[in-house]
């Protein structure tokens, strides 16, 4: 998904700030990340405010540096992850508790050339736009993509046009909660799907069950082999992610969700368990209609999809 660029080309600069960590590149109008053009940082829990904000200072200027000579910058697209306030460029990454109200925003656009747009946006929106742009949801304007990674996020475009409500926050699917399930979440909720099927929650319950691998990879592996607490924890965390699907359908009339990230990839199986649970619906013929398909745009997509708050500014409401 990556090419050099062509003359004249209209570029944006993307940057994805996620609870693992940061990237930045150049993105064509076009939906190409640029080559040559990416750089990467890591983030997470244990990095101070300093920290958090040299890394993204990093990356932000690393990417610059590769603006070719006979190329326009034409703006900034900022997916992040949430909560957000959209309005004033402020971040409060709940996987990155130092980070509350920061003013992510202001701090990228002066290290950007004045009169450059900047624009912030919660990351699951962003993936959102990209898999409408040029990705597994293009054609429907009902759309939710999704990330299972880390923690689970998600955007609404809704009529075509994106959703994000008065502070920027709409489409928040992590943190639906999920009938049948206790587990207490960071946001101070029980029973959110973030709790339940992000990656290091389903690793942790199969932790508690016996599994002795410490990753999502090593799930995997052991979802491969058949190992049966492996297998009960991502049918668990695949059941969670088809309710809260439908949940989501039932509440917005969705066409299709996206759904990337790390996590997505422990076994193509994740999404059968969830279109089970959707399927259950079986007199709500609009909620089992939902097609619920992996992201198109693999490790691209979140950078993509901050550059189509750019490029694709005319479908942002």
């Amino acid at each position: 998904m990556s090419t050099t660029a062509p003359q004249s080309s209209l570029l944006a600069l993307a940057v994805d700030l996620g609870g693992t960590k940061v990237e930045a590149a150049l993105v064509t109008d076009q939906g190409v990340v640029v080559a040559g053009t990416r750089h990467r940082h890591p983030t997470g829990p244990q990095r101070t405010s300093d920290e958090l904000q040299a890394a993204v200072d990093e990356v932000v200027t690393a990417t610059l540096a590769t603006l070719p000579a006979d190329a326009a910058l034409v703006g900034v697209g900022i997916g992040s992850a949430g909560p957000v306030d959209e309005e004033h460029g402020l971040v409060s990454p709940l996987n990155m508790p130092v980070w509350r109200g920061y003013p992510l925003r202001d701090r990228i656009a002066a290290l950007v050339p004045d009169g450059v747009p900047v624009t912030l946006r919660m990351d699951g929106l962003a993936i959102t736009l990209a898999e409408h742009w040029v990705g597994a949801a293009q054609g429907s304007d009902h759309v939710m993509g999704m990330i299972v990674s880390t923690g689970v996020g998600g955007g609404l475009i809704l009529h075509g046009r994106t959703v994000s409500g008065p502070t920027g926050n709409a489409g928040h699917i992590g943190h639906v909660e999920c009938g049948g399930f206790d587990d207490p979440c960071a946001c101070g909720g029980t029973g959110c799907l973030e709790a339940i099927a992000s990656g290091p929650k389903t690793v942790a319950w199969a932790q508690r069950q016996g599994f002795a691998g410490t990753t999502g990879e090593e799930l995997s592996a052991a979802y491969a082999a058949g190992d049966a607490v492996a297998v009960a924890a991502v049918r668990r965390s695949g059941r969670a992610l088809g309710q809260a699907i439908a949940a989501a359908t039932s509440l917005v009339d969705l066409e299709v969700v996206a759904i990337g990230g790390g996590f997505s990839h422990v076994t193509p199986d994740l999404f059968e368990y969830a279109r089970e649970a959707v399927a259950e619906r079986v007199e709500f013929g609009f909620v089992t209609k939902v097609r619920i398909v992996p992201t198109a745009l693999s490790q691209d997509g979140p950078l993509i999809g901050a550059a189509a708050l750019v490029h694709r500014a005319d479908v942002l409401r």
